[in-house]
């Protein structure tokens, strides 16, 4: 599909916005993207514009921000947000943008404050957004009440924020009520984070997802996570033998005596929890599978809790254990770059080096996050070759990668104004 031919910009994102819309109404369901998806700079802005934009993203954790002034920032895309705990304990969004002449408010990544104020000018916010000062030189006819911040739209639910960019976000209420009732048992207001990592993939962010939304590749690239982890979580898998739908019955009947939730839940195929038993005999994800933290999370009272685990598309995985859990954010950077954070999540009175060793908490995930990082790279290098053409998924061990991408071309043909195409359910 020819767009060389542009007058600018503006030209050459509408005609990548039709090629694009021609493109995933005319694919194969079960086939990975055509190449422009992974690699092109044009369709790169359309996914920032049409799924980072319009969607909502998990952001970070409410313990990162426990008190009044608390702030944390991310960017997405070109645009940075700051999100700030403000009276009541209530958080707000907002474009992290001064109103004055458009500098950054916050430059740090965390920190606390009384006032949000612009280092620029000292144009100072009150911590719900409106403006509070601008000098004196701002003329008689100057209106405070016209210049607070632009507000974003953030919800909380179970320790979680999301965050959307769009005027009319999408409904997202079920799945938060549900997050709360699977995360009640964690006391989500009594957890920190241990510790973090933060690395950048060389690979399209929809790689990053996909390689992450299977684990037909583990059993040859992830030794440390398959110290513990099982490669899938429903006993209605083909590789689900007898004695694991035993373990899953005996687990089960432990978590309804905890009366800790572990039902499968699906929220179309942006949202899936599940609570699934690691390997018999292994509690956490660490590398002798015992606990990472001595101290359990919540009203937790054993620390054999499997591991619950809760997605949300476009851009988060989690898992959370008895005595500690791991949540990871992706944040596109480029067409083929993307940042991927991960958080090491215990209650908030374990002890550095009495109840956890950070080493050891992050040891799998930071071998598995390594591997998957290559893998990514080397899938993104071999889909730029002129010899890649899409290919087909297995449909057997490969559904949540046909999930994924059957979701991004709906909701992508959704934003760009055009009706889905039917597409087949996968299974999981």
């Amino acid at each position: 599909m020819d767009m060389t031919a542009s007058n600018g910009p503006d030209d050459a994102l509408n005609q990548a916005r039709q090629a694009a819309s021609d493109l995933l109404q005319n694919r194969n369901p079960t086939y990975s993207l055509p190449q422009p998806f992974y690699n092109d700079a044009r369709f790169f802005a359309l996914d920032m514009q049409e799924v980072y934009e319009k969607e909502w993203l998990f952001a970070g954790m409410t313990c990162e921000i426990p008190a009044k002034g608390n702030f944390m920032t991310l960017e997405i895309g070109s645009n940075p947000v700051v999100i700030v705990r403000g009276a009541e304990g209530v958080v707000h969004a907002f474009h992290n943008v001064c109103r004055h002449r458009g500098s950054r408010l916050c430059t740090k990544e965390k920190g606390k404050v009384a006032k949000l104020v612009c280092p620029y000018h000292q144009w100072t916010y009150e911590l719900d957004g409106r403006l509070l000062f601008a000098g004196s030189d701002m003329g008689t006819d100057f209106d405070l009440n016209q210049f607070g911040l632009k507000p974003v739209n953030v919800r909380t639910a179970g320790g979680f924020i999301f965050i959307n960019l769009s005027e009319e976000p999408p409904a997202i209420d079920d799945f938060l009520v549900t997050l709360e009732h699977y995360l009640e048992p964690y006391d989500m207001d009594n957890i920190k984070v241990a510790t973090q990592t933060t690395i950048v993939e060389q690979a399209n962010w929809k790689l990053v997802i996909e390689n992450n939304r299977e684990c037909y590749h583990c059993n040859g690239a992830h030794p440390e996570l398959l110290n513990s982890l099982i490669e899938f979580d429903d006993t209605e898998d083909p590789r689900a033998t007898e004695k694991y739908k035993e373990l899953v019955t005996r687990k089960q009947a432990d978590w309804n005596q905890e009366q800790v939730p572990w039902q499968l839940k699906r929220f179309g195929k942006r949202n899936r929890l599940t609570r699934t038993p690691l390997l018999d005999n292994v509690v956490s994800m660490t590398m002798d599978g015992k606990p990472g933290c001595k101290k359990l999370m919540g009203r937790l009272t054993s620390p054999d809790m499997g591991s619950l685990r809760i997605l949300h598309l476009p851009n988060s995985w989690n898992h959370f254990m008895g005595d500690h859990a791991v949540v990871f954010r992706v944040l596109p950077l480029g067409p083929q770059q993307t940042m991927v954070t991960t958080k090491w999540l215990v209650h908030k009175d374990a002890v550095e080096g009495e109840d956890y060793d950070v080493e050891n908490l992050r040891h799998v995930w930071d071998a598995t996050n390594d591997q998957d990082r290559q893998l990514a790279e080397e899938n993104q290098r071999g889909i730029n070759s002129k010899a890649y053409q899409p290919g087909p998924y297995s449909e057997t061990y490969e559904f949540g990668v046909i999930d994924f991408v059957n979701w991004y071309s709906e909701r992508m043909l959704t934003h760009l104004g055009q009706d889905a195409p039917a597409l087949q359910l996968a299974k999981g």
